[in-house]
């Protein structure tokens, strides 16, 4: 790999103004690899460092809601990079065209890594057209996919020694480095014509949030919610908070709805706002016996997600699922519901079940569940639907429509866990057959419920 860099490194030297770094999954300047990759390369090739944000209307299932978080949290990664003498640059446009055309002046191409099949193709598209060196640097797992595994890993109990194996080779502090040479000082539309232009949109700067917002077609119909905020400033002041005060309970407290020992850390890990690397080595560094259980789920679990949707083409729709779990929903199709509920129901919490409706209340008002009552949420749409692949359809979109975290692997993987991946056979019962099955009396065996319903009421 070194010897390689080298052999870039030389060819590249002689030609392009900049070395580029294509920011769209890691979206910070604390605790990059791929950033701190690209300094490192700026540094070697005595050239400035450019960092490049591209922003498209249509992404696919984005809406309104999604894109305040991830302005938020763009605007303060740019603040902390102008700190660090780094220029970036955020445009609108088609992500592939803008990127390679950023890429012609550039000696090197930098990016992060995205598992997502869209992330998948651009970053695919980019490197065959770009006409420099392209590189991906990893910095959103703490274990590379590849080095888990060269499959899909079918639950937990599978992949997790395959993770605790690497976990002394990745689980490191990384170190930022200064830029030895100064950034770019020239306006964008220097070296991206038409940049700011009423056909390209606005650029993004201080203050004009809202501004860019306005410019974008989005679906404005999910409101931006304000009990949470996006940026890496906010998701490093929450975590030192939440170690301080609430993370020693995580381990008996975390499942329970009508308390609040989770972290929120996922809408941050969603937009690459804060790393999971740094998470685990802050979190690993507290004095209780949480921690375990903590760094299980950030992690072994999230990395499974990330397996899933690496390996499985499948996993945004209903034939990701096992084969015994396709099979006994089959078997089971035209059992008898006790309610059938449509999607118009279901999206306004109109249900009979007053544990699920505060659920779904809670989904569409703070753009995020309990996870623990996701798993109820899911369980019962596939209880209360007229099958299971609608089941599967109507809970994937709800997810995605109003969580703040979905639309990611977590997202998908979480749904589909109530349908019967990564999972194992139950006994069986009517419409379930073996799939796990959740019902009110669980919650009022084991939680104060009602509180919950309260809370959100």
């Amino acid at each position: 790999m070194e010897e390689r860099l080298k052999q870039l490194n030389n060819r590249a030297a002689a030609q392009g103004q900049y070395v580029l770094y294509w920011m769209q999954q890691s979206q910070r300047a604390h605790y990059n690899h791929a950033l701190e990759f690209a300094v490192d390369q700026a540094n070697n090739l005595r050239k400035p460092l450019l960092v490049l944000f591209v922003l498209t209307g249509g992404y696919p299932e984005a809406n309104l809601r999604h894109y305040r978080f991830m302005l938020e949290g763009l605007s303060d990664t740019m603040k902390r990079l102008r700190n660090r003498g780094i220029r970036m640059i955020v445009l609108q446009g088609e992500v592939v065209k803008t990127v390679v055309r950023a890429s012609r002046q550039a000696c090197i191409l930098v990016t992060d890594r995205g598992y997502l099949r869209i992330q998948r193709e651009w970053r695919r598209d980019i490197a065959g057209a770009a006409e420099c060196p392209c590189i991906q640097v990893e910095s959103d797992v703490v274990v590379p996919i590849e080095a888990v595994s060269e499959k899909e890993q079918y639950t937990a109990g599978t992949i997790r020694p395959r993770i605790h194996r690497q976990l002394e080779f990745y689980l490191l502090p990384i170190r930022g480095k200064e830029l030895l040479f100064p950034s770019l000082s020239v306006e964008p539309d220097v070296l991206f014509p038409g940049a700011g232009t009423a056909d390209a949109g606005p650029v993004l700067a201080e203050g004009n949030i809202r501004l860019i917002e306005d410019s974008l077609e989005l679906d404005r119909s999910v409101k931006p919610v304000d009990w949470i905020h996006g940026g890496t400033t906010e998701a490093l002041a929450r975590l030192e908070d939440y170690i301080d005060s609430r993370l020693a309970y995580f381990d008996e407290r975390r499942n329970d709805p009508a308390e609040d020992y989770l972290s929120h850390m996922s809408p941050y890990l969603h937009f690459g706002q804060i790393s999971a690397l740094y998470i685990a080595l802050q979190v690993g560094e507290a004095n209780t016996p949480a921690v375990a259980s903590y760094l299980e789920e950030l992690i072994v679990r999230r990395e499974l997600a990330m397996n899933f949707v690496y390996f499985n083409p499948d996993y945004d729709s209903y034939q990701c699922l096992p084969g015994w779990a396709g099979k006994t929903l089959l078997e089971h199709e035209l059992d008898p519901r006790p309610y059938v509920y449509r999607l118009n129901e279901l999206e306004q919490a109109g249900t009979h079940d007053d544990y699920w409706n505060a659920a779904q209340k809670e989904l569409m008002s703070r753009g995020k569940m309990h996870g623990y009552m996701r798993m109820y949420w899911g369980k019962k749409i596939l209880e209360w639907s007229p099958g299971p692949a609608e089941a599967f359809e109507t809970a994937l979109y709800l997810n995605n429509r109003y969580s703040i975290d979905g639309r990611d692997a977590n997202g998908f993987a979480g749904v589909a866990w109530c349908f019967g991946k990564h999972d194992r056979a139950w006994s069986e019962r009517p419409v379930f057959g073996k799939v796990r099955y959740m019902n009110d009396r669980g919650l009022e065996r084991k939680f104060r419920i009602r509180e919950y319903v309260s809370r959100i009421g």
